[in-house]
């Protein structure tokens, strides 16, 4: 074993009643293919490697794929690297299937690691993932919420988001300054046919503002009355007043009068 790295917010969960409860809840099937984000010290892969999968984890920590490789060896490919330069795609292709993610994310990356997850979505099934509780309320959040926002939008724009259970800070070691939760992502096999840049844009813009109207936020991004006179929406609004369906309509329509 070796010492958890704070420089790699390494909180390693220790109850076996939870990483028991991570894995039913998976429902895994034989031959599905399972990418594991951050195995650490080996917790959650050794209740993994039961079940009749192909499993690939990656760490960024060397100390972890050292271990991992001496203790379980071959039933398992590690790969030592930073998730966020991992190619999904390629492994998908390898393994020539979609794949199931899971993983006790670094809670500091987590809004990388969702953004990571979305532009590799059509190699991806679904996603079960330990976060901050405070995140899994934000992903799951509704239009009118607080917690609503960004990664609410997004979140639920790409997937059909659930958190499943939360877990206590004192489940984890060393033992974290938050509670956490485990959310499962599950995604979409169609999406509206929307410019996703130009909806993140919008998205991150408006709420960058989020006290501000809708069109304050959207002047930012450089629209002008000109544009913003042609939207049939109610652009008093705030942000988070919006649900995900309208926002995709606010990016069609401006998308529309953009359009050359």
């Amino acid at each position: 074993m070796f010492r958890p790295r704070k420089s790699l917010g390494q909180n390693f969960l220790k109850d076996e009643n939870i990483l028991r409860k991570i894995v039913e809840r998976l429902h895994l099937g034989a031959g599905e293919a399972v990418v594991e984000i951050g195995p650490g010290q080996g917790a959650l892969t050794k209740h993994l490697i039961l079940k009749p999968i192909t499993l690939i984890g990656i760490d960024i920590d060397e100390r972890a794929i050292k271990l991992l490789r001496q203790t379980i060896g071959e039933k398992v490919v590690f790969i030592h690297a930073n998730v966020l330069d991992v190619d999904l795609r390629k492994i998908s292709d390898k393994c020539r299937k979609k794949l199931r993610i899971v993983g006790n994310i670094p809670y500091y990356l987590t809004s990388e690691i969702l953004f990571w997850l979305f532009d590799a979505r059509t190699v991806i099934t679904d996603a079960t993932i330990m976060m901050q509780l405070e995140v899994a309320q934000r992903l799951t959040a509704t239009a009118g919420n607080k917690e609503y926002g960004i990664l609410s939008v997004l979140s639920q724009f790409y997937t059909e988001c659930e958190m499943l259970f939360k877990v206590s800070r004192n489940c984890f070691y060393p033992k974290p300054e938050v509670d956490s939760a485990v959310v499962h992502l599950n995604f979409k096999d169609s999406l509206p046919y929307v410019d996703e840049k130009l909806l993140r844009s919008i998205v991150r813009a408006t709420f960058g503002r989020r006290r501000k109207t809708l069109r304050n936020g959207l002047k930012s991004l450089g629209f002008e009355d000109a544009v913003l006179d042609q939207i049939q929406l109610d652009l008093k609004k705030r942000p988070e007043e919006l649900s995900v369906y309208e926002f995709v309509n606010l990016s069609l329509a401006i998308g529309k009068i953009l359009k050359p």
